[in-house]
């Protein structure tokens, strides 16, 4: 699976609770996981902030946002002419602030990073269970 991430913010490609949570999650799906994260201050090349953004923009000008419920409804009617069509979902989730990585983590992850821009591109490989 290969996934192209932000180089900013919670999974910014320095961080180390992103790569242990990717860690986490490889190992319970048992599938390697390749990132490709769009280097610092390349946002603007990102594909899914042109193509999508503007158009959940559009469906919500004029809106007042009164509501969570209010701004589901007006992403999940965001479409375009070319047939995309936004779904949404809402998280009632509290995440944990302030986490740290285990102390081991670091010498246990299985993350290897690559040799040509080995910063930004890695993969997340899963750990085999004795």
């Amino acid at each position: 699976m290969l996934v192209f991430a932000d180089g900013g913010g919670s999974n910014s490609s320095r961080h180390y609770i992103f790569k242990e949570d990717l860690q986490k999650l490889v190992n319970e799906i048992g599938i390697e996981i390749r990132m490709a994260h769009y280097p610092p201050y390349t946002s603007k090349y990102n594909p899914i902030e042109h193509r999508l953004f503007c158009h959940v923009t559009s469906a919500c000008k004029g809106a007042v946002f009164s509501s969570l419920d209010v701004v589901k409804n007006l992403i999940d009617k965001t479409s375009t002419s070319k047939g995309l069509k936004v779904f949404s979902t809402i998280k009632d989730k509290v995440y944990a602030t302030a986490r740290k990585v285990s102390e081991n983590f670091k010498k246990n992850m299985k993350i290897v990073f690559d040799d040509y821009l080995g910063k930004w591109n890695y993969r997340a490989i899963p750990q085999v269970k004795n």
